[in-house]
C-alpha cells in the first residue's frame, strides 16, 4: 500500500488558482444516536480537546460516555435541526458562499473557496483534496475561530497537517492565526447587538459568554482566556457600554477540574436571583450558530435565568451570515492573501502563458 495520497491529474498548461479553505468544528450529519456516536469519538479522542492521558481517556469515553451521551446530544440537536439540516452546516455553507461572490468582486485572479471541518463532514482532507483538484498550489487556511485556542484552531490546523502528512505534493501553506481583535470583526459583532437592540430595545446587562476550557490550559500557555477578554473590551467600546452593562461568562464546563470563571451557568442564577428584568447573550467565539448556542445559551440559559427569578432573557444570534460579517471575512482573507492575489490579472494573457507553457512542456518531451 503506497504511503501517499495519489495526486489529482494535471497537465501542463494548468491555471494554477488560489484556494481559501474556511475551516470549522464540524457537526454530525443526522440528530441520532447512530450518526452523534463517531462524530463524538472522533472530536473527543483528540489530544488537542481532552488532555487526559490516552489509556485511561480511552476507557472512559468508550465504556461510559459513548454509551450515555449520543443519546442524550441527539435530543439536544433534534431541538434545533432545520429542515435544510445541521445549523451549524447551513450557516457555514452560506458563508463559505457568500465570500467567494465578495471576493469575486475584489479580486480577478482565480480562487476557490471550500469548506472543511475538523470532525465529520467535509472533512479537512477532502476539502483540501478538492482544492487541489482544482489546481491550487497555494492555500490560505481561515479558521472559523476568532478567538485562538489549542483545542479549536490549533486543531483544525492539526487537520490540516495530518492531511499534507500524506501528499507528494504539497501546495504553499498560509494559516489565520486569529482576528478576536481585528476592527472589521469588532464592527461586526457591534452591528449585529445594535441591530438586535433596534428592534427589541435594549437591556439591563449584555452579556458576552465565550466556549469554555480548562483553566490548566491558561496556566500552561493557551491565550484564549485573554483574547476572549480583549474581544469584549472592544465590543463594549463600540457599544458605548460601562463596565456595569456588560459581563464576561464562560460556558460549556465538562468534567469536574476548574474551567474558565466566572461559569455562565452560575452567572445566570445570580443575575436571576437579584431579579434582574432584562439580559441579552451574545456569542462572539461563534461565527455560525450551532448546537451550543441554540440549545445550551438560547435554551438551557433561558430556563436557568428565569427559574432563579430573572425576567425577560434573549439570545442574540451569531453573526452566520450577516453581511457585516462577510465583509469582515472579505476584509481579513485578502490581508493575508497579499502577494497571492491580484486585481490586474488578465484571462487572455493568462491563457496564452498556459499554452506557451503547454508547448515547451510538449517539446521537451512531456506526455501531457
Amino acid at each position: 500500500m503506497a504511503y501517499y495520497d495519489s495526486e489529482p491529474d494535471y497537465q501542463h498548461g494548468d491555471q494554477l488558482k488560489i484556494g481559501i479553505l474556511l475551516a470549522n468544528l464540524g457537526t454530525p450529519e443526522a440528530p441520532t444516536a447512530k450518526a452523534l456516536r463517531p462524530y463524538l469519538k472522533q472530536f473527543l479522542m483528540d489530544r488537542r480537546v481532552v488532555e487526559i492521558p490516552r489509556l485511561i481517556w480511552w476507557w472512559i469515553l468508550n465504556c461510559i460516555i459513548l454509551m450515555i451521551r449520543p443519546r442524550k446530544s441527539a435530543e439536544k440537536y433534534a431541538q434545533v435541526w432545520t429542515k435544510a439540516g445541521s445549523p451549524l452546516m447551513v450557516h457555514a455553507q452560506n458563508q463559505t458562499m457568500m465570500l467567494r461572490g465578495y471576493l469575486d468582486q475584489k479580486i480577478k485572479s482565480p480562487f476557490v473557496v471550500e469548506l472543511g471541518m475538523s470532525y465529520g463532514n467535509p472533512s479537512m482532507k477532502s476539502a483540501i483534496q478538492n482544492l487541489k483538484a482544482q489546481h491550487c498550489d497555494k492555500i490560505l487556511v481561515f479558521p472559523l475561530y476568532p478567538q485562538y485556542a489549542a483545542s479549536s484552531t490549533a486543531a483544525s490546523l492539526d487537520a490540516v497537517w495530518h492531511t499534507l502528512l500524506k501528499m507528494r505534493n504539497v501546495p504553499a501553506i498560509r494559516t489565520i492565526r486569529q482576528y478576536h481583535d481585528h476592527p472589521a470583526y469588532i464592527k461586526a459583532l457591534a452591528a449585529s447587538v445594535t441591530d438586535y437592540w433596534a428592534i427589541n430595545g435594549k437591556p439591563e446587562k449584555l452579556i458576552m459568554s465565550f466556549h469554555g476550557v480548562p483553566k490548566v490550559h491558561l496556566t500552561k500557555g493557551d491565550p484564549y482566556h485573554c483574547a476572549c477578554h480583549k474581544t469584549a473590551r472592544l465590543l463594549a467600546e463600540a457599544l458605548g457600554l460601562n463596565e456595569e452593562q456588560y459581563q464576561v461568562a464562560f460556558q460549556s464546563r465538562f468534567g469536574k477540574q476548574e474551567w474558565l470563571k466566572p461559569y455562565l451557568a452560575e452567572t445566570l442564577t445570580s443575575l436571576g436571583k437579584a431579579k434582574t428584568k432584562r439580559i441579552d447573550v451574545i456569542c462572539p467565539g461563534f461565527s455560525s450558530d450551532c448546537l451550543e448556542t441554540l440549545e445550551e445559551i438560547a435554551l438551557e440559559g433561558k430556563g436557568i435565568f428565569q427559574s432563579n427569578g430573572g425576567g425577560e432573557y434573549n439570545y442574540i444570534p451569531a453573526l452566520n451570515a450577516n453581511e457585516a460579517w462577510i465583509h469582515a471575512m472579505t476584509d481579513i482573507a485578502l490581508e493575508n492573501l497579499s502577494g497571492w492575489v491580484s486585481t490586474e490579472w488578465a484571462s487572455g494573457e493568462a491563457d496564452q502563458a498556459a499554452k506557451d507553457t503547454a508547448a515547451r512542456a510538449k517539446a521537451l518531451g512531456a506526455k501531457q
